[in-house]
């Protein structure tokens, strides 16, 4: 077992029976639940409408290396710059590039899962530039020194009380604060920040091919601050967000707002196309479009698993999915967590060390049925589970239990062979530890149904 599983194990545990944690996620979850119900009651004919998310996302993945040069020649035209990153790394470097160049010593950030990806935060402090968050919840889990909880909600896991209590130790506000408090007291601290700023970093929802732009979906206006005020604009999109035409928006952006929230359409829509052009009140002086791969066309070579490029991250998986509820978000260690994540990870980050996500799943098939593209997810872990296993990489100990159990199971003379009091010694020596400390052991029965069967018609005849 690699060192990360042990501690998502460990981890899982912790959470799994941390009583105020199940409260605050089954609340917030909850309203979650709610809220989508209802807005999802809104939309006519769902199931055409994920079938055609479908089909426009495998269009896409059979003609990515056409449609990103396509993206990347209209953005140019209208003065815009691409940068091609392979990797987190290489995405690092050209933003640091970038703001050595022009001599920048602050940022403001939009919520973004890619600039999560690639670790922008912590590598630009590591240069002595200063990375600042102002999405509401991304700003409460950087106070913290967190990481974000969930893909669309980051602070998921806390509850009004706790961030009452982080505001009064971090600016003296009263400790019994309302949210409305607290949402005043963060814009009044942010709100310098953008004018001050040096650099704005964002991600983005979707790239549009045949118009050469970013769509950006958020809530708090944040990421058109972000974006208007910095004298230069970055924004790191994976390879995959790319869509066709603008056109597609009619559907993916209510698919998105009623499947991550709920909302009929999230507040703020902005499609930007480059930098501040003439005769323009507004926006950046430049504009960089960093397109990252990252792992991505790893998972793009697997026919049978490339589904997973399919998600539009709207965390519906994620709030249906009965494990994540029970252990959170931060017990996955990775960036994209959730069922999702557990698909495309191992391929993204390496299968020996994040397999075990894979297993980290009930199979009820619920996050497949709430997704609003029909990713067949459950199914894809199942081939996750299955590749492990084809390279080798599960224990011999598990290797030679599975094959003892499918030869028991393939022989009837042999299952019955051994009693039921031999299966539960086996059953206690070899399985307790992994069962776990919380739930008892099955008992199997002394006879097997076929000596019980057998038993019954003797008596009976």
């Amino acid at each position: 077992m690699s060192a990360t599983a042990r501690e998502f194990q460990e981890a899982a545990e912790q959470k799994a029976f941390d009583p105020d944690h199940r409260r605050i996620i089954n609340f917030n979850i909850g309203r979650y639940d709610a809220s989508v119900a209802k807005g999802l009651g809104k939309l006519a004919n769902l199931d055409h409408a994920k079938k055609k998310g479908h089909v426009i996302k495998w269009k896409v993945m059979e003609n990515l290396d056409k449609l990103l040069p396509e993206f990347e020649a209209n953005f140019q035209r209208r003065g815009g710059k691409v940068i091609w990153a392979n990797d987190a790394e290489e995405a690092r470097t050209e933003i640091l590039n970038i703001m050595q160049r022009v001599g920048a010593k602050t940022v403001v950030k939009s919520k973004s899962m890619t600039t999560e990806e690639v670790g922008i935060n912590e590598f630009l402090e590591h240069h002595q530039i200063e990375s600042l968050e102002t999405d509401l919840g991304e700003y409460i889990v950087q106070l913290l020194g967190q990481k974000p909880y969930h893909i669309v909600t980051p602070a998921m896991h806390l509850s009004k009380e706790n961030i009452a209590e982080l505001f009064a130790r971090k600016f003296g506000t009263p400790i019994d604060a309302t949210p409305e408090q607290l949402t005043l007291k963060a814009r009044e601290l942010l709100r310098e920040k953008y004018v001050q700023a040096d650099v704005g970093i964002t991600g983005a929802n979707f790239l549009i091919a045949d118009t050469g732009s970013i769509a950006i979906s958020e809530n708090e206006g944040n990421a058109r601050l972000s974006t208007t005020f910095p004298k230069i604009h970055i924004a790191i999109v994976g390879i995959e967000k790319i869509i066709p035409s603008i056109t597609d928006l009619n559907l993916y952006w209510p698919m998105l707002a009623t499947h991550g929230t709920g909302q009929n359409l999230t507040v703020y829509n902005s499609i930007l196309n480059g930098p501040r052009q003439p005769g323009e009140t507004d926006g950046p002086e430049e504009m960089y479009v960093i397109l990252l791969d990252n792992g991505r066309t790893d998972l793009l070579a697997q026919k049978e698993q490339r589904q997973g490029l399919y998600c539009i991250r709207c965390g519906a998986c994620l709030n249906a999915c009965p494990v994540y509820k029970n252990i959170g978000g931060h017990t996955y260690n990775t960036t994209y967590s959730g069922p999702i994540g557990s698909v495309i990870t191992p391929h993204e980050r390496g299968m020996e060390e994040f397999k075990h996500l894979s297993y980290a799943s009930s199979l009820c098939g619920r996050c497949t049925e709430v997704c609003p593209v029909k990713i067949d997810i459950h199914k894809m872990l199942l081939l996750n589970r299955r590749d492990a296993v084809k390279e080798g990489l599960t224990a011999k100990s598990e290797q030679w239990g599975w094959g003892m159990f499918k030869k028991l199971m393939l022989n009837r003379k042999w299952t019955d062979f051994f009693g039921g009091g031999f299966k539960n010694f086996v059953m206690k020596t070899f399985f307790k530890k992994s069962f776990g400390p919380h739930r008892d052991l099955p008992k199997i029965a002394p006879q097997s149904f076929t000596e019980q069967w057998k038993k019954q018609q003797t008596e009976t005849e």
